[in-house]
């Protein structure tokens, strides 16, 4: 991966500085360029980009006001049965409000952070979102699975991040970063997803349900944050955030009355 970094700054015309930035499992690796950030991802050898998908798709469909870094040049290439996408982006001065996706400890974000959160969401919303993520096949198994409940027998969408974590936002000044999984997602997902990972710090997790209640507290809104939870659960499962496994449970507990199992196995039973 430091190696494919390497070509792409060459090939891009960029010099690199600091250290890199690793993404899960060392699939992706950034550093700075100047005014620049360079971000490599392994793909498949055969990957293509699709139109309007991830990160290239963002910069062109996502509206303005959402606070992103945008898109300069991009780069894809193949080497030695491997494929490789770089995306030249907009350094973003501010860190993100966490190393990891989860909080474990209040960053004491300001007011107006939070009203631009708020606001990105709905902005975000009116895009129109390339594809579906997380699929009704995956929810009608997960659920069972996960909760201990029936799928639903709808799920309504919206368009949203697909991602939107603490390891994904910046602050003091709000970015939104990593799009790669932006698309149509249940309504209430993507704070759902923010409040899963924020429930070791209970003063952030009612906060996120004090600016996103007109969402979760309605009949869709609560599947979708069900639906992170799930998704959430089987991360757990596979052996990721073993601090959360009680607080999710509580909290899938609390939103549906049922106790979601324990030890289940990690990937989805057919």
């Amino acid at each position: 991966m430091e190696a494919a970094h390497a070509i792409a700054a060459t090939r891009l015309g960029v010099t690199c500085s600091g250290n890199p930035s690793w993404g899960f499992a060392g699939s992706t690796i950034g550093r700075a360029a100047g005014a620049y950030w360079l971000r490599v991802a392994a793909t498949s050898p055969t990957s293509t980009r699709k139109d309007g998908h991830g990160i290239a798709g963002a910069d062109v469909l996502v509206p303005e006001d959402v606070p992103r870094p945008r898109l300069h040049a991009l780069l894809d290439w193949t080497e030695g049965g491997h494929g490789y996408q770089a995306d030249l982006l907009d350094h973003i001065a501010d860190p993100v409000v966490s190393a990891r996706p989860d909080l474990t400890e209040d960053p004491g974000l300001p007011d107006t952070w939070w009203r631009r959160l708020r606001s990105a969401t709905e902005s975000l919303a009116t895009a129109s979102g390339p594809r579906t993520t997380v699929r009704d096949t995956w929810i009608e198994r997960a659920f069972p699975q996960f909760l201990g409940i029936p799928a639903p027998e709808a799920v309504q969408r919206v368009t949203g991040h697909g991602d939107l974590h603490w390891g994904n936002l910046s602050g003091p000044t709000l970015t939104i970063i990593d799009w790669e999984r932006w698309g149509m997602v249940p309504v209430g997902f993507d704070p759902g997803m923010l409040h899963a990972n924020s429930l070791l710090v209970p003063a952030v997790a009612a906060r996120i349900r004090q600016e996103f209640g007109a969402v979760l507290d309605t009949p869709a809104g609560r599947i979708g944050e069900l639906t992170a939870i799930a998704e959430m659960l089987q991360a757990v499962a596979r052996g990721w955030y073993p601090e959360l496994a009680a607080p999710l449970g509580e909290r899938a507990h609390e939103l549906t009355g049922i106790e979601p199992p324990r030890e289940v196995a990690p990937e989805l039973v057919k």
